[in-house]
């Protein structure tokens, strides 16, 4: 079932056992955030600045590497890009977007600022809207291997997201009202 996102300007099809962060904490106006309700999993979908002056396929590489100097993993080592390939306009919902790209990766990442660092795979999708002077990041953060001296070292594995639900929700993604990006 479809939810409504960013005040309904958006709707997408988020997992049925997704927490809405924003009833727990304040979220910033550009992001819808959704964890998981009994792993570290976590859906973030963000409006972002369109970046023009990076080409279509290396747009979703920029964002993940400002990503990862958002989680403090930038440094060498802390995070790698495996694969980024277009995703064809036929299989998505959302027409409005130019392009479409999907990154899988990983990152070595501190859960709130701790020592102990975790390997979270990270699959994220871009849509562009270049007419809009937007990119809308879609993250999905699949923690794989968790530190020991974690806080999240007891978090259950058990019925997690798969990357299908990803894949699902990507698909899902539709623009109901474009006033979103004014």
């Amino acid at each position: 079932m479809a939810r409504l996102l960013f005040g309904g300007a958006l709707s997408a099809a988020i997992p049925s056992n997704a927490t809405d962060i924003s009833e727990l904490r304040e979220i910033p106006d550009n992001q819808e955030v959704f964890a998981h309700a009994h792993t570290d999993q976590s859906i973030i979908v963000e409006l972002m600045e369109y970046q023009a002056h990076v080409e279509d396929s290396q747009a979703a590489r920029y964002h993940f590497e400002d990503l990862a100097g958002s989680n403090k993993a930038s440094a060498e080592g802390l995070w790698e890009v495996r694969g980024v390939e277009p995703i064809a306009s036929s299989q998505i919902n959302l027409q409005e977007c130019s392009s479409a790209w999907l990154l899988s990766g990983a990152q070595l990442i501190s859960k709130f600022n701790e020592e102990a660092k975790n390997t979270v795979n990270i699959h994220l999708c871009l849509f562009r809207l270049p007419q809009y002077t937007t990119d809308i990041l879609i993250t999905f953060n699949d923690p794989v291997n968790i530190s020991p001296l974690s806080s999240s070292a007891l978090v259950s594995v058990d019925a997690s997201w798969t990357l299908q639900d990803f894949v699902t929700l990507l698909q899902s993604v539709r623009l109901l009202d474009p006033g979103v990006f004014t």
